[in-house]
């Protein structure tokens, strides 16, 4: 059985092991994979993992792979109807990465309030020193308490980030085609997309990208919000109309930004939000803490272990 994993070095770049997916089948992997060089890398593999290298209906012809794992949650860069059509079972990684992104998210939110770096900076350059006060800011400093939390999607992820701002004093109001009753409370309450932009002074969004929601955060969205709302995105970059956000951000409807994602990644040098005012951005690395990473890994042995033992889980093209 061989197994290819096409781009593996974001997953484990050195500090995490491959020997449990070697013990079950004879292992290539490589760091990265070019569109290019796509067929000729899976060969005659029968086992393929893949995290951002696309897999379509022209690799599924050309190849004969019996099995996909997606090395993340999300599955977009594989064709699931032609894998389906060809009985090729695909399957993610749910779950992994909840605790760090959550944390993530809130670590957005609290440069936003308080702009940690800046004033360390500050401090290592002199203004402290030479200030004439015993303590000084450079920025609005903002507290959570008693403010709303704006979760867009309230699944496991979305269910740890209210779970945060619970603890920091705040009201969650989530946005959900799927509810749980059992979840709402004095401090948390779903609500419906409208009153969720009307009331919230920090939206989260924690939502797969469909087409149905591809864009939820636009011109139109924005113009319902508060002013000075505060917008975190550590999901999927696509959900928000970036030419509209810098705008925003810019005339200052929306006070400040804090993105995990964009939507063409790595970002590039034309994308507006880059001159955009009060925006911090991060690399897409909200799941990469190596707790994290370890864990993803563990699924995806089990989840291929499981495959072979002929019990699958974890399908997303049943």
């Amino acid at each position: 059985m061989k197994i290819v994993v096409l781009d593996g070095y974001t997953l484990n770049p050195g500090d995490l092991s491959w020997e449990d997916l070697k013990k079950l089948g004879d292992l290539t992997v490589y760091d990265r994979t070019p569109n290019d060089k796509i067929i000729e890398r899976i060969g005659n593999a029968e086992i393929v993992f893949t995290n951002k290298v696309p897999i379509t209906r022209e690799v599924l012809e050309k190849t004969n792979i019996k099995y996909i794992g997606v090395l993340a949650t999300g599955y977009d860069v594989v064709d699931i109807n032609a894998a389906k059509e060809k009985g090729i079972p695909v399957t993610n990684i749910p779950t992994y990465g909840t605790a760090s992104v959550a944390q993530m998210v809130f670590a957005h939110i609290l440069e936003i309030c308080h702009h940690v770096a800046a004033h360390s900076e500050a401090v290592k350059a002199g203004e402290w020193t030479n200030n004439p006060d015993w303590c000084f800011w450079k920025y609005p400093l903002i507290e959570l308490a008693d403010k709303n939390m704006g979760v867009i999607g309230y699944g496991r992820i979305g269910q740890a980030v209210g779970k945060i701002a619970q603890a920091f004093g705040m009201k969650v109001l989530a946005y959900d085609k799927y509810q749980n009753k059992d979840l709402e409370s004095e401090t948390m309450k779903y609500v419906d997309l409208d009153e969720l932009l009307k009331n919230s002074d920090v939206i989260s969004l924690h939502c797969p990208l469909t087409e149905e929601n591809k864009g939820i955060i636009n011109k139109s969205t924005i113009a319902k919000m508060k002013d000075s709302v505060i917008i975190i995105n550590t999901a999927r970059g696509q959900l928000i109309v970036e030419e509209d956000l810098a705008e925003a951000l810019n005339q200052g409807k929306v006070y400040a930004a804090g993105l995990d994602v964009v939507s063409k990644e790595p970002i590039e040098e034309d994308n507006p939000l880059l001159k955009a005012k009060n925006i911090f951005i991060t690399p897409h690395i909200a799941w990469a803490p190596k707790e994290s990473r370890q864990r993803l890994m563990d699924i995806a042995v089990e989840n291929l272990r499981a495959f072979l033992e002929g019990r699958p889980v974890n399908v997303v093209n049943k």
